[in-house]
C-alpha cells in the first residue's frame, strides 16, 4: 500500500512507534545531494535511530550497537565538522556473512554511504561516489568483539571502534518471555515485561558509553 492507494482505516501517514529511544541524532553530508539540490551546500542529512531501525527492520542491542559505532566513530573522525559521505572508508574486521558484522554493516553502511563494488559509482568523473569504500576481514583485531574502522580518505586518519557486547546487559527473566511471543501464548502482562526489558537494554547502548572503545589507529 502507498500514499496513491485507495484511503482505508489502515492507512497511515506515519510509523505508529511503540518505543521512544533517548539518542543523539547523526548529522553528515552528502555531496551528491547538495550537487542535485536536495540539500543546500553544506547542509546535512539528519539520520535518527529510528531511521537505523527502519533499515535493519527491527530494534536490538545489535542494531543500536552499530548505530552507536558509526555515531562515535564519525564524532571522533570529524571532530570539528559534519562527515561527508563518499570520503569514508568503513573497514569491518570479521566477514560479510557473520551474524554480527553482516547485520551491522547494513546499518553502518546506511549512515555512511560506504558500500562495496555495488554501490553508488558518483556522477560524471565518480563525483560523490561511494563504491568500493566497505571492506571486509580488513584488519585482524585485537578482541572477538564487533570492530570497526572509519577512514577518512582526503587525510587517512582512522578511528577504530569496538562494541564489547558483553557489557550489555541481560535483561532478566522477562527476555524468555520472547518464545512465548513467538508461538502466540503470551499474556498482555507477558509481552509488556518483554518489551520493557528490551527496550532498556537497547537503550543503554544508545546512551551508555561504557560498552564501547574508540582510538586512533
Amino acid at each position: 500500500m502507498t500514499t496513491d492507494s485507495p484511503t482505508t482505516d489502515a492507512t497511515h501517514t506515519g510509523t505508529d512507534w511503540q518505543v521512544d529511544y533517548d539518542v543523539d541524532p547523526i548529522e553528515i553530508r552528502d555531496p551528491v545531494a547538495e550537487a542535485l539540490g536536495v540539500l543546500e551546500p553544506g547542509a546535512p542529512f539528519v539520520i535518527t535511530y529510528a531511521d537505523a531501525v527502519k533499515e535493519a527492520g527491527h530494534s536490538c542491542p545489535t542494531a543500536s550497537g552499530a548505530y552507536r559505532i558509526a555515531q562515535l566513530g564519525l564524532d571522533a573522525l570529524y571532530p570539528d565538522d559534519y562527515p561527508v559521505r563518499s570520503e569514508i572508508e568503513v573497514q569491518a574486521a570479521g566477514p560479510r556473512d557473520d551474524a554480527a558484522y553482516g547485520v551491522m554493516s547494513r546499518i553502518i553502511s546506511y549512515v555512511t554511504g560506504a558500500t562495496e563494488d555495488d554501490g553508488f559509482g558518483g556522477l560524471a568523473g565518480g563525483y560523490g561516489g561511494r563504491r568500493d569504500l566497505l571492506r571486509f576481514d580488513a584488519f585482524d583485531p585485537d578482541t572477538p568483539d564487533p570492530t570497526f574502522r572509519f577512514r577518512r580518505t582526503d587525510t587517512d586518519e582512522t578511528i577504530e571502534v569496538t562494541y564489547h557486547v558483553g557489557e550489555v546487559p541481560d535483561g532478566g527473566p522477562a527476555i524468555g518471555n520472547l518464545q512465548r511471543i513467538l508461538d502466540g501464548s503470551a499474556s498482555d502482562k507477558q509481552r509488556a515485561a518483554f518489551a520493557d526489558a528490551w527496550h532498556r537494554r537497547v537503550q543503554v547502548v544508545l546512551s551508555d558509553g561504557s560498552p564501547f572503545t574508540v582510538k586512533t589507529v
